[in-house]
């Protein structure tokens, strides 16, 4: 397999502005700090962490719904950071989202077709083969062409995100950002809707980007993990690898928290001290210094950089250095 995406250094800092004086910064919210990654074709690459750790802001930061403060993002051996215009809206008929929430990423006020159509307007698609294609990506999704007319409001949650899917779909894109698409689903409804990016992914031969604060959603779903701890990759590995052979401290502590099915395995969780250090403020050297149970002294001075410790598997701790 060949790399589809190659992110190198992506920063995204979000400024702080002093209270009652317009334009004048104080600060930056350090949600993306210098995060490096591939991403190879029809592979799924799973990202997780707390909440807040900046997985939804690397997805968006991507694929440019929001601009990295610094970073080279390659796509298809083109350097998206620097397009704009037409040229950004060319590339981005093979990048596309599934948001999190599929109720709020609709507008109430335009039937679902309208909503399909809209992407393939932009794009300049004749009328004829706009209709063509709304009604073949909804049967594709497990709706109906009679669903074509209705409104978001007349559907339930998880038919909802199959309009989501739907619509990332309609301009046959290579990759996929799916940003905690399931979250906001009923469990019965989850398996449906993760059992159909699957089957769409082999379907379409699709690539993915799969954000999800959820373990055992992303095991099912991913072939490498990556673990994201207040705006920095801790650890990067092959799914079989990462969750049988966890070696950073805050991964551990993370894959303990999963609940243990087996009654006869006494579970070993790992609790965390401490809160999480605001990413406005992150303490010097290695991030998780603050609440490490194996913190050394060069933890709280120098910054760990993710190296290769096994084939595929990367880590930024110096104990596993």
């Amino acid at each position: 397999m060949s790399v589809l995406l190659q992110v190198k250094g992506l920063k995204k800092y979000f400024p702080i502005s002093a209270a009652g004086v317009v334009g004048r910064t104080v600060g930056q919210v350090k949600a993306v700090d210098d995060v490096s990654f591939t991403i190879e074709e029809g592979e799924t690459l799973g990202l997780v962490g707390e909440s807040g750790c900046g997985k939804s802001t690397t997805g968006r930061s991507i694929i440019r719904l929001i601009e990295p403060t610094a970073g080279e993002i390659t796509f298809q051996n083109i350097n998206l950071s620097q397009l704009k215009g037409r040229e950004l809206r060319e590339a981005r008929k093979d990048l596309q989202i599934v948001f999190q929430d599929p109720y709020a990423s609709l507008n109430p006020r335009k039937t679902i077709g309208a909503t399909l159509e809209e992407p393939l307007i932009i794009h300049g698609v004749p009328k004829v083969e706009r209709k063509k294609r709304v009604i073949e990506l909804l049967e594709i999704v497990g709706l109906t062409e009679y669903h074509a007319g209705a409104y978001p409001h007349e559907f339930s949650g998880g038919q909802r995100q199959r309009v989501g899917i739907g619509r990332a779909l309609i301009t046959k894109p290579k990759l996929v950002v799916a940003d905690e698409p399931v979250s906001a689903l009923d469990v019965s409804i989850q398996s449906q809707i993760l059992n159909l990016m699957k089957d769409l992914q082999d379907q379409f031969k699709l690539t993915y980007l799969f954000i999800s604060h959820d373990l055992s959603v992303v095991r099912h779903v991913s072939d490498r993990v990556g673990v994201m701890y207040l705006g920095r990759l801790a650890e990067i590995a092959p799914k079989n690898e990462l969750y049988s052979n966890p070696m950073h401290p805050y991964t551990e502590a993370l894959l303990s928290s999963t609940p243990n099915l087996n009654p006869r395995e006494k579970p070993q969780r790992i609790i965390l001290k401490g809160d999480i250090p605001s990413p406005a403020n992150p303490p010097s050297g290695c991030a998780f210094h603050t609440r490490c149970p194996k913190c050394m002294d060069l933890c709280t001075t120098k910054r760990p950089v993710l190296q290769e410790i096994k084939p595929g598997h990367f880590v930024a701790c110096f104990r596993c250095l």
